[in-house]
C-alpha cells in the first residue's frame, strides 16, 4: 500500500520561507518520478510546481524558477520542496505525487498541506 504524506505547511509572511517534506512508504522515491502539486483558492486545476524524475532531473513552473527547489533523499525515502522568497500568490494546498511510468499518470496522491502567504 503506497502512503504519501506530506508536512510543512503553515502560514508565512511575503518574503518568507518553507520546506515541505513528502515521506514516502510502499514505494521508493527515487524510482519514481515525484512531482509537487498545488491547487489554488478557487482554482479546479492543479499545478505542477515542480519536479524530479527516477534520474535525478528537475524542471519547474515558470512562476517558481528561481525561488523553489525540488530535492529527495534516499535514506529517509522522502521528497522535499524548498520555497524561498514566497509571495501571496503563491497559497495553495500543496500535494506530492508519484508517477512510476513517467508519463505524468499519477499512481498515488498525498493528502496535501496547506500554504499560506500573507502580503
Amino acid at each position: 500500500q503506497v502512503q504519501l504524506v506530506e508536512s510543512g505547511g503553515g502560514l508565512v509572511q511575503a518574503g518568507g520561507s518553507l520546506r515541505l517534506s513528502c515521506a514516502a512508504s510502499g514505494i521508493i522515491v527515487s524510482s519514481y518520478h515525484m512531482g509537487w502539486y498545488r491547487q489554488a483558492p478557487g482554482k479546479q486545476r492543479r499545478e505542477l510546481v515542480a519536479r524530479i524524475t527516477s534520474g535525478g532531473a528537475t524542471n519547474y513552473a515558470d512562476s517558481v524558477k528561481g525561488r523553489f527547489a525540488i530535492s529527495r533523499d534516499g535514506a529517509k525515502n522522502t521528497v522535499y520542496l524548498q520555497m524561498n522568497s514566497l509571495k501571496p500568490e503563491d497559497t495553495a494546498v500543496y500535494s506530492c505525487a508519484a508517477d512510476k511510468a513517467g508519463d505524468y499518470y499519477i499512481d498515488a496522491w498525498g493528502q496535501g498541506t496547506q500554504v499560506t502567504v500573507s502580503s
